[in-house]
């Protein structure tokens, strides 16, 4: 008996976004909300079915074999999880040379001075060269993922939850790291994450996702303290900060939020947007008719009905009306 086809998922949905040359573009959102797709999809590991990716004044969209193996040196990726990223089997010397060979058509002792030099630019001696990614911790592990991602001297790496699988000390290590390479380099990053703490600390840009869709994007600290969508100001309740006072605005605002409701099937998405289910200032409208992108007054821009229709927010923050249904429910 055959069963029936699953219908097909659009993982992401006309999400644009830029990063400028030299700075960080952060992208949060939950578990499924297309995050890790927009990262294989400029790496070229997915193809995208519709749309462009421009690299420079490249589109890299549909590319030949000759043409991958080039744009490997542009873009590379440091992966979540340092334990399964790197080989068991090879040492580190290996690791991190592999790409020298291959795309720099370097070997011998000038390779080996080359991995040297990473290694040391990541933190770690030459020392270690040639051990195996098991007598290494954590840590150090990411950090030699690093330095293989800098061996082809790349113009952006996506950085794919690279901090998530380390402690919190460790996790401030490497992010101090990579800020001080970009600093040396004029490196672009790529920065996914689900903690908002994170990437307000090393982003430039912010954008957040919400089942597939960019349902707000703008520059970190606008994101942060003056959140445009109701999702966005609901991941910022769910963060935990030191302020008392803060932190009761914070509680007031997730008190108003419908947690406990399943998000829509990302297979089955309503018509209108699909935070309506969840959204603590759902209109009509919301359930019927997908909200574009409205400029931000601050900078960015946001997908919400709330800024064109209704109370007309014209991308001001959300977070005062908020508080003030908050008070009228009391």
């Amino acid at each position: 008996m055959l069963r029936p086809a699953k219908p097909p998922v659009k993982a992401v949905n006309g999400v644009t976004f830029a990063i400028q040359r030299g700075t960080t573009f952060g992208l949060v959102g939950e578990s499924g909300s297309g995050k890790s797709t927009i990262a294989r999809a400029i790496l070229g590991l997915v193809d995208a079915k519709q749309g462009h990716i421009l690299v420079g004044s490249h589109d890299v969209t549909h590319l030949t074999r000759q043409e991958v193996k080039q744009y490997r040196k542009q873009v590379q990726v440091v992966f979540q999880d340092p334990y399964s990223s790197l080989n068991p089997s090879h040492t580190v010397s290996h690791i991190v040379g592999e790409l020298v060979t291959l795309h720099r058509n370097i070997k011998g002792n000038a390779r080996d001075e080359i991995v040297g030099d990473l290694l040391e630019q990541v933190g770690l001696g030459r020392h270690i060269m040639n051990r195996y990614p098991f007598e290494l911790s954590g840590g150090q592990r990411q950090r030699v993922a690093i330095a293989r991602a800098l061996s082809v001297e790349p113009e952006m790496i996506i950085c794919d939850e690279s901090t998530s699988a380390l402690d919190v000390s460790i996790q401030s290590q490497v992010i101090n790291l990579l800020e001080a390479i970009q600093e040396r380099t004029g490196i672009s990053y790529l920065f996914i994450t689900h903690d908002l703490a994170v990437v307000r600390h090393i982003s430039h840009e912010i954008g957040v996702m919400y089942l597939g869709y960019m349902v707000e994007t703008g520059p970190s600290e606008r994101v942060y303290n003056e959140a445009a969508h109701p999702y966005t100001a609901m991941l910022l309740a769910a963060e935990p900060v030191p302020n008392p006072e803060q932190q009761k605005r914070r509680a007031e605002v997730r008190r108003m939020y419908h947690i406990d409701v399943e998000p829509p099937n990302p297979a089955d998405l309503p018509k209108g947007c699909p935070f309506a289910n969840r959204c603590a200032l759902v209109m009509d409208i919301c359930e019927d008719v997908m909200p574009e992108a409205t400029p931000v007054q601050s900078g960015g821009s946001v997908r919400c009905h709330l800024h064109t229709s209704g109370p007309q927010l014209n991308g001001r923050s959300v977070i005062p009306l908020l508080l003030e249904q908050r008070t009228e429910k009391k």
